[in-house]
């Protein structure tokens, strides 16, 4: 029931905890974050790119939406030429950023005539442009998916087919992930260390659950100056926080042999 990182220039090879699919994982990290990096072509300096800070939408094939104004230098790039790309990262993460997930979309970019389908998602996502998305000068803009490149962290990374990332959808546990894994740090932590020496194998001191999804967890383990990333997975696919408790309460009382709460 548990992995260690692959190092692979694809997905990690199957094993006995699979994880979700890549296409399914981008597209969750898609859903939890609000802006990434877009790289254009610029056109003062033919040839290079050109980055910016970029807040985004998406609409239901997971195609980024992008409200910029036409005085914006990246959108005069993208009037030029629409190619670019979107690089998103994992928010909230303050570990090392090469160990974060993050993903890159490929396509090209194209103002949209008519806002009206994507106005809504977007203004929910981000508020505050609900005072400039009149304005003249702005527009809805939309990414055609092309390509996606998604990193899971060291040594975990690969290519998705831009179908498939369409055709997913956000982890069903995406929204209560936080809660989830707080509430276990803060008050299960010897709970962890009991699934890493039953589930992993690993006779860790001490542990953290660092992300859960609808296939399991994953746990940063720490035996003396050793820290290791282990992956443990639920017996069962949970779809909802009260699913994730009774399944974690089940694999704990599994290995007490007592009535755990």
């Amino acid at each position: 029931m548990v992995t260690r990182p692959q190092h692979a220039g694809g997905p990690p090879a199957a094993s006995t905890a699979p994880e979700p699919p890549f296409a399914e994982r981008a597209r969750t990290l898609l859903h939890v974050g609000r802006h990434g990096a877009l790289a254009t072509h610029a056109r003062k300096r033919v040839g290079f790119p050109f980055a910016s800070v970029m807040p985004y939408g998406l609409d239901a094939e997971g195609r980024p939406t992008l409200l910029i104004s036409t005085m914006a230098m990246h959108t005069q790039n993208l009037l030029t030429d629409p190619r670019a790309s979107l690089l998103v990262a994992h928010p909230g993460w303050t570990a090392d950023p090469l160990a974060g997930a993050r993903v890159t979309l490929v396509g090209e970019v194209r103002r949209l005539e008519s806002g009206a389908l994507v106005r809504d998602e977007y203004l929910t996502r981000h508020p505050n442009a609900r005072h400039w998305v009149d304005f003249d000068d702005f527009a809805f803009f939309r990414m055609e998916v092309a390509d996606v490149y998604y990193v899971a962290g060291f040594g975990a990374m690969g290519w998705v087919d831009a179908a498939e990332y369409g055709a997913a959808s956000p982890d069903p546990l995406v929204d209560v992930e936080a809660a989830i894994v707080d509430h276990m740090n803060d008050d299960h932590a010897d709970a962890l260390v009991v699934y890493c020496r039953h589930y992993a194998g690993v006779e860790a001191e001490s542990a953290a659950m660092t992300s859960v999804d609808r296939l399991g967890f994953r746990i940063r383990a720490r035996t003396g100056d050793r820290l290791q990333g282990l992956r443990i997975n639920f017996p069962t696919e949970v779809r909802s926080s009260e699913q994730a408790r009774r399944v974690l309460v089940a694999m704990l009382r599994e290995v007490r042999g007592d009535d755990a709460p």
